[in-house]
């Protein structure tokens, strides 16, 4: 059973009124509420007495909050007066409130509850349109991200400031308790034909999407093996630079290492600022030094920020292109997906506004 919650209950009724109610209740419904609120009038709390009748503890929070507001009026409207055709405006506020209380739901879930609560019952066809109406949204639920900080705007601007501020000698990349020896550039290293500026980031595009719809001649049984890519796809997204894409075994630090190297055998005359996030490979000591070596000063993203990074619009619009063309073979698809990543990093377009927010400033550095 739930925690202890008790609610005080106001007694509209006295006791002995109540179970008059009770025994001339012929609608489970009032049956139901009215026993619920007897169960809180001898002391019983909230989720025991809504357990009591078959109800969650949100319900019972629900039904005691109607009752201490307006008694029996509110806790059993419209029952006992013929089944109302829709709900009026105050019952679709108070729905509403119902909602946001325990979203999301499921279509079955809101139809139930609409009958429960206010005795109205909505064809399933139109109950979408009322639910839009109303002003709900219909959509895949996104993870919601706890860890990203309110300002993380104001951090990252804040970050690029500080890359661009700094001589192209200094170590950037250096924490100051990473060993000291190793941070200096590589001898074949140029930076002098100004800044080119890149995102990082992994992803795992397939050249199939198994929600999509297929033909079959026969029952719809997948007879043939459809391609999988096992490997990550692992790019650079340059806005004045040649882009990179490389598909490593795994996001170890020796193969983002490898990345950084081929970014920079791709853009060799000029200072390389990458903007990633803060996965451990990305962060170590040891890929920040080999990145110093190359002349690269990465820029990380806050914690919890990947919609400051404008890879990612390349790589969901390289699934969309890629996902209903068929390939023959692994080699294929990566041959594919190199093609659609050099054309799709082609265009600014992606990075737009990370340009007008955190760019602008230093657009004369740029190479």
């Amino acid at each position: 059973m739930g925690g202890d919650r008790r609610i005080e209950i106001v007694r509209h009724l006295a006791e002995e009124e109540l179970d008059r109610l009770l025994d001339e209740a012929d609608d489970p419904k009032v049956t139901k509420r009215l026993t619920f609120v007897k169960r809180l009038y001898k002391g019983a709390n909230l989720e025991d007495a809504a357990d009591d009748v078959g109800k969650s503890a949100s319900t019972g929070s629900r039904w005691a909050r109607r009752w201490n507001e307006g008694g029996l009026g509110l806790l059993t409207p419209n029952f006992g007066a013929g089944r109302p055709p829709k709900l009026g405006e105050k019952q679709q506020e108070q729905l509403l409130e119902m909602l946001r209380e325990d979203q999301p739901w499921k279509a079955q879930e809101i139809h139930h509850l609409i009958d429960e609560e206010f005795g109205v019952q909505y064809h399933p066809d139109y109950l979408h349109r009322f639910l839009r109406d109303l002003g709900l949204s219909y959509a895949k639920p996104r993870p919601q991200r706890p860890s990203q900080p309110e300002n993380s705007e104001e951090i990252l601007e804040e970050r690029v400031r500080d890359a661009f501020d700094e001589d192209d000698q200094t170590p950037h990349n250096k924490h100051p308790d990473d060993d000291d020896e190793g941070w200096v550039l590589d001898d074949d290293v140029c930076t002098d034909g100004g800044t080119v500026v890149g995102f990082c980031d992994a992803s795992h595009p397939q050249p199939y999407d198994n929600s999509h719809r297929l033909w079959f001649v026969d029952e719809p049984i997948q007879d043939r093996p459809l391609v999988t890519i096992e490997e990550p796809a692992v790019g650079c997204y340059t806005l004045n630079g040649e882009s990179v894409l490389t598909f490593p075994e795994d996001q170890s630090k020796e193969n983002i290492c490898a990345l950084f190297e081929r970014v920079r055998e791709q853009n060799p005359q000029s200072r390389i600022l990458l903007v990633l996030d803060n996965f451990s490979s990305h962060i170590c000591e040891h890929t920040r030094k080999r990145a110093h070596q190359l002349g690269i000063d990465l820029v990380f993203l806050p914690i919890g920020s990947p919609d400051l990074n404008p890879i990612e619009q390349v790589w969901k619009t390289l699934k969309r292109a890629a996902s209903p063309i068929i390939v023959a073979s692994e080699k294929s698809f990566r041959t594919l997906a190199r093609r659609l990543f050099e054309k799709f990093t082609r265009r600014l377009a992606f990075a737009e506004s990370w340009i007008d927010k955190f760019l602008s400033p230093y657009l004369q550095k740029l190479s």
